[in-house]
């Protein structure tokens, strides 16, 4: 059995290396000079930045993405991160760090509600783990629970770190998904290496079972035979395969297939393609001299303009920079309605990060933006639809296609995974 797979990001490549070791053989085609898309890492004055991905795992070394490395037999280290806090100022109501400001552990984000509030937040944690809410956003839902607008910002933080999307954009039952992954699954680390760690190491898993990939070998068109998915074109060559795997999101599949999804019966398909919009945010690397976030877990940052949350890796890896370097990474997402003033938006965020490290000396490395085709998401979260195409033979994964409930690099496994599954039993 021969399978193709279109795109050699983290979707592709671990749908490579999953199929590779099942016995199939497989070919991988990439576009791009190098793999890993927005998922590896890049030399930079020594620093290894990321060309997507934060160098940071949401459930670190027990997650989806963790558990399916273990399983192809992909050697990575991960180090579950010590914390994650959120910043907050000393002065509740004070709209900015100005007067000061604390860190609390992620946990402690209902110590900031009433007496009245704190309980009524506990009672919703233990009956929404039965009586999942449903038919609202994430915002909606907690105004609706709660009339203190602190835990919109904190979901608005966490949001946008996570999903970069706003509180008001996330249906409700997507982030109780995450929720309940969270306590399965435990908090973020950071693998060693970085992004470009992980990617290595499916590669190496890739050859070791025969598998090959092509970089700068774009594919132009997915050929059918008798309505099923049969192979791709790449420039002027056909390869015939008996599965193909996308990494490319739905809409890209779709457009590969031409007038093959055309047709009545497609209609609800090619319907639910056209509400989807990729998600949008600002990545800024940061170098310093001493610590600024001072541990290995995520900082969310719910009171600054723009930025919702920053890591610092080298907590866990310092060959990710210089000796006696730190590398610090924040990330902000982007509303739709201001994708066409980047520079307005970048300006912001470098503005908050003079806030959130009042008095210290660092360097901005790199400004980088994902948005249209290039995005931090193919689909928001939450609105995608699944792994499977009307196509027989054809299957969509990566971030367009990821699972419920999945946070960033860990709904891309999940999608794999569910994938893989219904493929191989």
């Amino acid at each position: 059995m021969k399978a193709i797979v279109i795109g050699a990001g983290l979707g592709g490549l671990l749908s490579a290396a999953r199929l590779s070791k099942a016995g199939y053989q497989v070919e991988v085609y990439e576009r791009l000079p190098i793999t890993g898309g927005r998922f590896t890492n890049l030399s930079y004055k020594g620093f290894q930045l990321s060309s997507g991905a934060l160098h940071i795992l949401p459930h670190g070394p027990t997650g989806p993405l963790a558990q399916f490395l273990r399983e192809v037999g992909a050697d990575v280290e991960i180090v579950r991160s010590d914390t994650t806090t959120v910043r907050v100022p000393l002065k509740k109501d004070s709209p900015d760090y100005s007067e000061g400001f604390r860190d609390i552990p992620f946990s402690d984000f209902p110590t900031l509600l009433s007496h009245k509030d704190r309980l009524k937040i506990a009672l919703l944690t233990v009956s929404t783990r039965k009586n999942r809410p449903t038919g609202s956003t994430l915002q909606a839902w907690l105004r609706s629970q709660i009339k203190d607008e602190w835990l919109v910002k904190f979901a608005d933080s966490f949001c946008g770190w996570a999903l970069s999307l706003r509180s008001d954009e996330v249906p409700v039952e997507e982030v109780f998904e995450i929720i309940e992954n969270m306590y399965r699954f435990g908090g973020p680390g950071v693998p060693v290496g970085g992004c470009k760690g992980i990617i290595d190491a499916l590669e190496n898993v890739i050859a070791a079972h025969g598998g090959k990939i092509h970089t700068r070998a774009e594919v132009s068109k997915i050929l059918l035979e008798n309505g099923k998915a049969a192979g791709v074109l790449v420039g002027e060559e056909a390869h015939k395969a008996d599965l193909i795997i996308s990494n490319l999101g739905h809409v890209a599949t779709a457009c590969l297939c031409g007038e093959a999804l055309s047709g009545d019966k497609n209609s609800e398909y090619l319907k639910q393609l056209e509400t989807l919009r990729p998600s949008a945010g600002i990545k800024i690397c940061l170098a310093a001299d001493e610590p600024l976030v001072g541990h290995s877990g995520v900082l969310l940052t719910p009171y600054a303009r723009r930025i919702n949350g920053i890591n610092e890796v080298t907590q866990v890896d310092p060959r990710l920079a210089p000796p006696g370097k730190h590398l610090v990474m924040s990330h902000q997402y982007v509303a739709p309605e201001n994708i066409k003033n980047l520079e307005a938006e970048i300006e912001l965020g470098l503005q908050d990060l003079k806030e959130i490290f009042p008095d210290k000396r660092y360097e901005v490395l790199l400004i980088q933006s994902y948005h249209d085709s290039w995005p931090v998401n193919r689909a928001a979260s939450g609105t995608d639809p699944g792994n499977e195409t009307p196509i027989p033979g054809l299957y969509v994964v990566g971030d367009g296609a990821k699972g419920r409930g999945g946070i960033e690099v860990e709904g891309v496994a999940l999608g794999v995974a569910a994938t893989m599954k219904k493929i191989l039993g």
